[in-house]
């Protein structure tokens, strides 16, 4: 991922207090009126929101811990016999702590932390770090949800840089890394959901990956577990342990050693 200042900067839309803050905290421009190349966050009816031209990037999109695909599966995922749960280790007695070092929306976060392990959310990019807060914030004020949200944290910092010792201000002893960095298409042609089109307009493509997962494996006491798509190579440094494929992912693992049941 590229530094804020050379990639796409959104603008921030509305004049009230809330607004002008997130603009302050960000270092970014209030505006009335976004021009047509511009990406921008403001807040909407269901909170903090990033989106810009809808003939390229379709609705605008903000993390959601709750609802939506997140809460789809949950319900209907498979438990901890879906992909994600079993890369990461979840099984009967078995509920590991997880870093999520590329969070994201933190849509993973929330489907780990709902089968029942304690995750720490990192994240580098500052606008993606801000909608990422506002969910937590959401999340975390519907007690019915306290018991997940109690498992979810959140680290603001560049897990390719500075891993270790994000995790040590946190506490956190992590068993499990989970990495789902950018993967960069070389197919400039190819058709993408308009929801990635915008993220990527906004982060770029990750291009120190062989850093971060040196990082990771570095940090993580028993596993790394790195999503990549179906097709792509793994990330350059030490071949993988073994892998988990799905019809259109992958699951790349790096073992230290296996992980026990607490007694």
């Amino acid at each position: 991922m590229t530094p804020l200042d050379v990639v796409t900067p959104p603008v921030v839309l509305g004049d009230d207090a809330q607004s002008r803050a997130l603009a302050d905290r960000l270092g970014l421009v209030v505006v009335e009126t976004p021009g047509g190349d511009d990406l921008w966050l403001r807040y909407g009816e269901h909170g903090l929101e990033l989106g810009g031209d809808r003939r390229q990037f379709g609705a605008p999109i903000r993390a959601d811990l709750v609802g939506g695909g997140v809460a789809h599966r949950r319900q209907f995922g498979g438990g901890r016999g879906q992909l994600i749960a079993r890369a990461c280790g979840l099984k009967q007695g078995v509920s590991p702590e997880i870093i999520d070092a590329t969070a994201g929306l933190g849509r993973d976060s929330a489907v780990l932390a709902s089968l029942g392990s304690p995750v720490l959310m990192i994240e580098r990019h500052p606008v993606v770090a801000a909608l990422l807060l506002d969910a937590l914030e959401r999340a975390g004020a519907i007690e019915a949800l306290k018991p997940l949200t109690q498992r979810l944290r959140f680290a603001q910092g560049d897990s390719s840089q500075t891993l270790s010792a994000l995790v040590a201000a946190s506490g956190v002893t992590p068993q499990v890394i989970h990495l789902d960095p950018m993967y960069p298409h070389q197919d400039k042609s190819a058709l993408v959901k308009k929801e990635m089109r915008l993220f990527r307009r906004l982060v770029g493509d990750d291009v120190d990956t062989a850093q971060l997962l040196t990082q990771a494996l570095d940090t993580a006491t028993h596993r790394v577990v790195v999503k990549r798509p179906k097709g792509a190579p793994p990330i350059e440094g030490p071949p993988p342990s073994h892998d988990i494929v799905s019809k259109n992912s992958r699951y790349d693992l790096y073992v230290h050693r296996s992980l026990k049941p607490s007694r």
